[in-house]
């Protein structure tokens, strides 16, 4: 029996954390920037709220899939892991690579960048904030999000309940008054909601990457497998109730900015819940930038806290650095994997500019999602003997794989630069995993030189390879 002193990481998310998990990764920035996105994309207001409710209900069948997935393969790492046991090794790698150099970075700049406007802005309203200052800041959330990581998994899983609470309550402060006018007759806003003179097909798809963008994170339970007590009651469970209560919430927040703004209002504004509290929320408005950066820094701590077991994961497997497979001697925590993703969160914060990092990473995201699920089709036809405590129908993951590849496809046309130079970054990985994983095809002094900087880095960051098989 492992002792105290054993190092391995230990099961210490319950029910409540997974769920806090689940809802803190998805309510971040994305209900707070993605409503102009969506309008934007769909040409109107009614077209925009479908679009909300049908990614609502696409996210869901796919958040059901990993509820499968994660209960017969016990392995921590979600989508690498899924894709390394069902379609093999080679495409396990892309997705491992695309997590590190492409998808966790921009997504986490994202949500910086988010989170810095919204510290920033209301200090220079009615003017814009300075943009540099907005970066200072948002690295600054990023800083202390790795920090917290680092510190501890218990602090960081009891931080996110706190931070879950305070963000829904947020969502309650723009949904109540929005109802309150929408029941008083304050309709003006939706007529003509379905007007289709702006309405252009070949922007519909970046509308859906938008409001899937605000959907994701229900499979960040996933990535924690092994640390989720009683994972075969509790992923399921926690994913199923926790996609219920984003999409009311998402709809509801939504129904309320329209019922307050003209959808002009939306596209004008460079931060839409300042906007709305502005109109509806005289004496109280200056509370809303602190609840969303609040909001946006929860995401920001769970996104640092779930990628970092895929690459822990991956190291695990040989296909990365075994330095990556280490745990903190005292503090139990992937120490390693959680600064590795550091310098690049920080170089697209720099770089990039909030939506064209969503359509950036969303290509590679989402075809790697629907290779996952399309692995569960595979995996079902495999080993049609191994136990599944949680099944879906056949045709959930059926039908949420085509339209992943559909949506991924259109993508491609419809911004074929950032789409473009996503799916070159991903390929990137081909020629890294030949030369470096497959073969080794490496020079010795090269080996020896990787060997000695693993053994000192070890050293310094006092980590070493679990001693206890936690799955």
């Amino acid at each position: 029996m492992a002792s105290t002193e054993t190092v391995y990481l230990r099961k210490k998310v319950n029910l409540l954390g997974s769920l806090c998990i689940i809802v803190g990764a998805m309510v971040g920035s994305g209900i707070f920037i993605a409503p102009k996105g969506v309008l934007r994309n769909s040409g109107n207001v009614g077209l925009s709220l479908i679009i909300w409710l049908a990614t609502g209900i696409f996210s869901t069948f796919g958040a059901l899939c990993y509820a499968e997935l994660g209960t017969c393969i016990k392995k921590s790492g979600a989508h690498y892991i899924y894709i390394l046991e069902t379609l093999g090794p080679m495409l396990a790698f892309l997705r491992l690579w695309a997590q590190f150099i492409l998808i966790r970075p921009a997504s986490s700049s994202v949500v910086a960048l988010a989170f810095g406007r919204y510290i920033v802005e209301p200090f220079f309203s009615p003017c814009s904030a300075p943009k540099l200052l907005v970066k200072m800041v948002s690295i600054i959330g990023v800083s202390f999000a790795v920090a917290v990581n680092c510190w501890s998994v218990t602090f960081t899983t009891r931080l996110q309940i706190v931070l879950t609470t305070v963000k829904m309550g947020a969502l309650v402060l723009i949904i109540v008054p929005g109802m309150i006018k929408l029941a008083s007759g304050q309709t003006e806003n939706f007529q003509g909601a379905f007007d289709t003179s702006s309405l252009t097909l070949d922007r519909l798809p970046l509308a859906f990457y938008a409001g899937l963008y605000a959907y994701a994170g229900s499979s960040v339970l996933n990535y924690v497998t092994e640390e989720v007590v009683n994972s075969k009651r509790n992923i399921p469970l926690s994913i199923i109730l926790s996609m219920i209560t984003v999409i009311i919430f998402y709809l509801l927040t939504n129904i309320s900015y329209y019922t307050v703004m003209t959808s002009q209002e939306v596209l004008e504004s460079n931060a839409v819940a300042v906007t709305f509290a502005d109109r509806a929320l005289q004496g109280f408005s200056s509370v809303i930038p602190v609840f969303v950066a609040v909001s946006c820094f929860g995401s920001l701590i769970g996104g640092c806290f779930s990628t970092p077991r895929m690459l822990f994961s991956g190291s695990r497997e040989g296909q990365w650095p075994v330095l990556f497979s280490m745990i903190h001697i005292r503090r139990h925590t992937p120490l390693p994997a959680v600064l590795l993703m550091y310098p690049l969160m920080v170089f697209m914060i720099l770089a990039g500019e909030l939506f064209g990092l969503i359509n950036f990473h969303s290509f590679s995201r989402w075809m790697f999602t629907g290779l996952t699920t399309l692995g569960l089709i595979v995996h079902r036809y495999q080993h049609p003997d191994v136990p599944r405590p949680f099944k879906v129908p056949l045709l959930i993951p059926a039908v949420y794989t085509v339209v992943c590849f559909f949506i991924v496809g259109m993508s491609l046309y419809s911004d074929p630069v950032n789409t473009g130079i996503g799916l070159a970054l991903t390929l990137t990985g081909i020629p890294v995993y030949f030369l470096m994983v497959k073969k080794q095809r490496l020079p010795l002094c090269f080996i020896r030189v990787y060997h000695t900087l693993t053994k000192k880095l070890q050293i310094l960051l006092e980590v070493m390879p679990q001693e206890v098989q936690t799955y």
